[in-house]
């Protein structure tokens, strides 16, 4: 049974990631440029950063920092309050933002956008030394991303196409190749949205307008469904000491009549079988 344990009301509540130094969760409100902190251990959460412009998602640097990936292409680094910009804008993104990302093995970052009216959302891939580089011409809406086990392969949500695509991914250079969609969710059961995986390879997948968490086994075969009291479940990520439990995150809290009574709350849930940590990035700044 899922348990709300932060009861904040997010329009868009996102990216969920323990942060292993601290203890604590950390998340986005998106649109409301809010990034949010919840320490288990006391039952506390503040908003620690409030911006005018949204906060697409972020990621731990090895050193315990937080980096930023935001409007308009910019990403920053975040240091216990202190936010200094290392990539003003990307010309290509002035009319976008960064969405979900995610730090790789070695510590680069898979950072997505989100389409426009002119054109779908790019995946980038922010390399260890700064420098931007285009996976992904046309990835849609991009949204949750995730790595096997074992590390040879990487999940991409395309939110928009509704489907989650396995690529061959090659550790050494951080290419993506052989694409094949495992998981398509069908008209009227919400979309994909944020995912992660559990440490049997299974994902376990946010469904936005869907109100659940889907389990997936690695062919795609949904597994298991877990219901939440909010139409538009977001992300979902592993958290604690022993990456046991997990917490999911969720938006419409500036309308629950409409989008449920838990809607822009942060839920836990408890699944059957515990994930692994996320990756650090590492990326030189």
């Amino acid at each position: 049974m899922p348990e709300r344990v932060v009861d904040t009301r997010c329009k868009l509540g996102e990216g969920p990631l323990w942060h292993p130094m601290e203890d604590v969760l950390y998340w986005v409100d998106i649109e409301r440029g809010t990034l949010l902190r919840y320490d288990p251990a006391t039952g506390a959460y503040e908003a620690c950063l409030e911006r005018d412009e949204p906060i697409g998602g972020f990621t731990v640097q090895a050193d315990g920092e937080l980096l930023l990936f935001m409007a308009r292409g910019a990403i920053g680094l975040w240091r216990q309050g202190s936010l200094s910009l290392l990539i003003d804008e990307l010309p290509a993104e002035r009319g976008s933002r960064f969405n979900d990302v995610i730090a790789d093995p070695v510590g680069r970052v898979f950072c997505g956008t989100m389409p426009t009216d002119e054109r779908p959302g790019r995946l980038y891939r922010l390399d260890r030394d700064g420098t931007l580089a285009v996976v992904l011409e046309d990835a849609g809406l991009s949204n949750g991303m995730g790595f096997t086990p074992d590390r040879r392969h990487f999940y991409h949500t395309n939110t928009t196409r509704r489907t989650i695509t396995r690529f061959r991914y090659d550790r050494v250079s951080g290419n993506l190749s052989e694409p094949h969609v495992v998981v398509r969710v069908p008209q009227g059961e919400g979309f994909p949205d944020g995912m992660t995986v559990d440490g049997n390879g299974d994902i376990l997948s946010a469904r936005w307008e869907g109100g659940c968490v889907m389990r997936h086994k690695p062919d795609g075969t949904a597994a298991e469904r877990i219901d939440l009291p909010a139409r538009r479940v977001t992300s979902v990520t592993f958290a604690g000491p022993d990456y046991d439990v997990a917490y999911v995150t969720t938006a419409g809290g500036d309308d629950r009549s409409a989008y449920g009574t838990g809607a822009g709350a942060v839920f836990r849930i408890r699944p059957r079988v515990g994930g692994l940590p996320e990756f650090l990035s590492r990326v030189e700044v």
